[in-house]
């Protein structure tokens, strides 16, 4: 129980590496308050981490709305009365070659996983500041090496992990911890849709259509949500404080470059 008495707030939980994240952190002895839009699939996170006898709460509410990370952090300080760990993991971008892709594609990306993260380090930042707590961005590969496909996602997430360098400077003079992630392919709802169309393309089963991502991916295989998760309880725990505006990727080996 590394984390017992400390209160993480994690976005975007009700599903994948965020509810995996959730479960993970309150595993380890945190009070975990849930955010995202689905309030049914929220109440369910929460239900099943209380029927494990651990402690969270929940609010639904869009972080892209310009008061929504700040009424996430009251909503912590009510309930638990501090903030120790703020994990960063809504938002996802939309695929799609380059001159299909409108403003609005580009501006919904930006506002949900970089603005977002934005507003709210900012509105946590005395409470970080107290509890010596840590930021974690979960960002993505696509950062590191964007592909055709991938120009919002990778715009983003590159954003994301300047953002991390330059919070990481701030950090050391207030004592917070910042860090990002970058998962790979990780088995996810919205992975598993890519993998049952390449699939239904290449008229193959599901299990042949991995093993053919894995290979034209390069990599040793698909991750799992929890990777990501016990990766971040590494870092946010007492183990992990010497990691410091790192970029670390988890990712099996997708990222080639230095």
């Amino acid at each position: 129980m590394t984390l017992q008495g400390k209160t993480a707030i994690i976005t975007g939980s009700n599903r994948g590496i965020g509810r995996a994240i959730a479960r993970a952190l309150a595993n380890n002895g945190a009070s975990c308050v849930l955010c995202a839009r689905d309030e049914q699939r929220l109440a369910a996170t929460e239900r099943e981490l209380k029927d494990a006898g651990l402690q969270a709460t929940t609010l639904a509410l869009d972080l892209r709305e310009v008061d929504g990370p700040s009424r996430l952090v009251d909503r912590a300080l009510t309930a638990y009365g501090r903030i120790d760990i703020i994990v960063n993991n809504a938002g996802a971008t939309k695929r799609g070659e380059f001159l299909e892709l409108s403003d609005e594609d580009f501006v919904d990306g930006f506002a949900l996983k970089y603005f977002a993260a934005v507003r709210l380090a900012r509105a946590a930042w005395p409470s970080l500041r107290s509890a010596r707590g840590s930021i974690v961005n979960i960002a993505g590969v696509g950062g590191r090496t964007p592909g055709a496909a991938f120009a919002v996602g990778g715009s983003v997430n590159a954003a994301l992990l300047s953002l991390t360098k330059s919070l990481a400077a701030a950090g050391r003079r207030d004592g917070i911890q910042v860090n990002a992630i970058n998962p790979g392919a990780v088995r996810t709802e919205r992975l598993e849709k890519r993998l049952a169309a390449l699939a239904a393309a290449r008229n193959i089963p599901r299990e042949a259509a991995e093993r053919e991502f894995v290979e034209t991916e390069q990599v040793t295989r698909i991750g799992e949500p929890e990777d990501i998760a016990h990766l971040v309880a590494f870092v946010v725990g007492p183990r992990g404080r010497f990691l410091h505006g790192a970029l670390i990727d988890a990712d099996g080996g997708a990222t080639k470059t230095i």
